[in-house]
């Protein structure tokens, strides 16, 4: 019996990956559900996780963190968040709620009027350019969630 609960136990701390490999993990706030987060994400996508993590944590000392709809999110207020990430296959894809606001406005266009997104290639994250972005985003109203 000792046997299987280790088995569960192992099981229940990998977290399922979705489509594209993003990791299904629970809705929660604070660090520890954004942690479990980046360290499921696959391959190279936990080091950019890591990084987004780092430079939002330098960026907006006291942010707000959550993961909801097994994505990360990052605010300024309880449930208003000014960003999130997502794992997709190929790349990871950041979501700028009022990405229209920032300068430049990041490349991807959304069918919601003010939301802008960034998509993360291996090796391609602008550090700079997104600490840039991040210190802009938390500055404006964010998005309630």
């Amino acid at each position: 019996m000792a046997g299987k609960t280790s088995k569960n136990s192992a099981k229940a701390e990998k977290p399922v990956l979705l489509s594209g490999g993003n990791p299904q993990i629970a809705k929660g706030y604070g660090d520890t559900p954004v942690q479990a987060y980046i360290a499921a994400m696959p391959g190279w996508k936990s080091d950019v996780g890591r990084r987004l993590d780092e430079i939002v944590v330098h960026t907006v000392p006291g942010v707000k963190k959550a993961v909801k709809w097994n994505s990360p999110f990052y605010g300024i207020e309880d449930d208003i968040w000014f960003l999130s990430y997502h794992c997709f296959t190929k790349y990871v894809k950041v979501t700028f709620f009022r990405g229209t606001s920032l300068r430049p406005v990041p490349p991807g266009a959304s069918k919601h009027p003010e939301v802008r997104y960034l998509d993360i290639y291996e090796g391609q994250l602008d550090e700079a350019q997104f600490a840039d972005w991040v210190k802009q985003a938390a500055a404006l109203p964010g998005e309630k969630l």
